[in-house]
């Protein structure tokens, strides 16, 4: 794998226009060579998102917002793991997804004996989308439909990749992306609130995670390379932008996003299989509803694992 310098050593003679802030080479397996990225000691104001993605870009730098959540973890303390992350373009997002799906929708999925998706009863207790806790969910009897025909041992088969959403692209994905980091700076009430700008040396925005070792998924996935091979392809066919990243929270920006219904269930069942948690453990606890709810139309998708 071909990589890019890194600019983070020396950033202080970039030329950039930062405030104070911190270089972070803290791993799960001790200090890092080289920094994995600089984020503010402060929080960040609406406007610098779009000054710092057109300032770090040139030096191959990319904005995220990083936030320390209701535990005030930030970055330094995230559990950062470089050493066990590969490269995203080694894998294929429909086979990474299939694989998630076989090991985890028939925990969900039931389906009779012709293949018909059934609804399986989840009765989960839930938490806080933020993976705060403190939305503590109630057991419920909804399911989620299997999106596929059945296999050999009963379960949903993975439906495959859903096609790009007919409807043309609307606003430019990097001023979308801008545009969220705008709305999360300018709510500090928000359960964002105080979310800090941070730089990550990255070629793109879904190579973000994996560029700083990431371990938010790690109780559903150790090589967080593999969930960026997917947002890849959700920048191809959605816009998809990472916006936002805390300890085991991930905010999306989506400047395609589904506009049928139908659009959004093919979608449901890769979200499904990319974060479990967010059906299982999070209202409504239903993967139907999740689609039109959360998906349909919507140009944000946030995504948080246990």
């Amino acid at each position: 794998m071909a990589t890019l310098p890194n600019p983070l050593p020396d950033l202080a003679s970039s030329g950039l226009d930062l405030p104070p802030g911190s270089l972070v080479d803290g791993t799960l397996d001790g200090p890092w060579h080289e920094p994995l990225l600089w984020y503010a000691d402060g929080p960040a104001a609406p406007r610098d998102w779009t000054a710092l993605r057109t300032a770090g870009r040139r030096l191959g730098l990319l904005p995220v917002l990083v936030t320390g959540g209701a535990r005030d973890q930030w970055p330094d303390a995230w559990d950062l793991h470089p050493g066990g992350t590969s490269y995203p373009g080694d894998h294929d997002a429909d086979e990474v997804l299939a694989g998630y799906w076989t090991d985890y929708a028939h925990e969900e999925v039931d389906l009779d004996s012709d293949g018909s998706g059934s609804e399986a009863g989840t009765g989960s207790n839930g938490a806080g989308s933020d993976g705060s806790g403190s939305e503590a969910g109630t057991g419920s009897g909804t399911g989620v439909s299997a999106a596929g025909s059945g296999d050999e041992d009963g379960r949903g088969s993975w439906p495959g990749l859903a096609p790009a959403p007919a409807a043309e692209s609307g606003e430019d994905p990097d001023e979308a992306a801008a545009g969220l980091a705008g709305v999360i700076t300018a709510d500090p009430d928000s359960w964002l609130g105080g979310a800090r700008m941070a730089l990550v040396p990255a070629r793109r925005s879904a190579d973000i995670p994996a560029s700083i070792g990431w371990s938010g998924p790690m109780n559903h996935e150790n090589d967080v390379a593999r969930l960026c091979a997917v947002l890849r392809s959700w920048e191809d066919r959605y816009d998809a932008r990472v916006v936002a990243l805390g300890f085991d929270t991930m905010i999306v920006s989506v400047g395609r996003p589904p506009t049928t219904p139908e659009e959004a269930r093919a979608l449901a069942a890769e979200h499904y299989a990319f974060c479990p948690d967010n059906i299982d453990q999070s209202p409504p606890y239903d993967l139907e509803v999740y689609a039109q709810k959360r998906l349909l139309d919507q140009e944000v998708w946030s995504f948080w694992w246990d």
